[in-house]
């Protein structure tokens, strides 16, 4: 049995594992499993590893996409350059880091956008998705700025989030995980009233379905996204990357 899984802290919002369990089955493939760690320190990666010899892969998620680097064998150099992993690939003891968020962000926000052009963007939030929507918005030449609570080096802060910035930044781009169940009632504190029917409001989390950043967007006729295309797009990414 092929062992692969899902490292991260807390896990219980995750589908990741419902995911690649339902694809085996869909699939007919009955070699392969699939389960989640609970890793709360990334210092306990080499003791994790130790205790389960026969992984072949794994995903990774907040709050290591970052803090995991010094721990692998080899980055891949599109990851290398993002500054963030969410793929492991193990072969013979030795690991591989991959970043297959930004491939699955930028297929999915391609969908979403369809025929839009000529749109600048505000990526919320400064982690390792947030550096994944970076390098897909660099490969589709959208323009954005980073919008952090604690800004530096030309970033905006929320207050900073006037009527001109707003009218003039159509898509906006959640990657903090605000809002990630169970604590749904939460969102990123961007002035929702100066949003129209021109803007597009896309959020990396997924569960819920429908987070209130995304309602407060709707109800100004916003269109909005939320992240489970990606998380579908990146997980067949990693697939092809452990089997290849």
């Amino acid at each position: 049995m092929r062992r692969f899984g899902l490292i991260g802290y807390p896990l219980g919002h995750s589908f990741s594992g419902k995911y690649f369990t339902a694809k085996f089955l869909c699939e007919g493939i009955t070699d392969a499993g699939y389960e989640l760690f609970e890793l709360p320190d990334i210092a306990d990666f080499p003791a994790f590893l130790r205790q389960n010899p026969g992984l072949k892969g794994l995903n990774v998620t907040i709050p290591h996409k970052q803090t995991i680097l010094p721990f692998l064998n080899e980055i891949d150099p599109v990851a290398a350059k993002i500054g963030a992993i969410n793929t492991v690939k193990i072969t013979n003891g030795k690991c591989t880091g991959f970043n297959t968020d930004y491939i699955g962000f930028r297929d999915s926000l391609q969908n979403f956008l369809q025929e839009l052009t000529a749109v600048k963007a505000l990526i919320l939030g400064t982690g390792g998705a947030s550096k994944a929507v970076q390098a897909a918005l660099q490969e589709l030449h959208i323009p954005f700025k980073i919008v952090s609570r604690n800004p530096e080096n030309g970033q905006l802060s929320y207050a900073e989030l006037g009527p001109e910035i707003m009218e003039t930044h159509q898509l906006i781009i959640n990657t903090t995980p605000l809002g990630t169940f169970p604590n749904t009632e939460t969102c990123p504190e961007i002035p929702y009233q100066n949003l129209t029917a021109k803007h597009y409001l896309y959020d990396l989390v997924y569960n819920p379905e429908e987070t209130l950043f995304m309602k407060n967007a709707m109800e100004k006729g916003a269109k909005t996204k939320n992240g489970y295309e990606m998380l579908v797009l990146q997980a067949e990414a990693a697939w092809q990357i452990w089997n290849s």
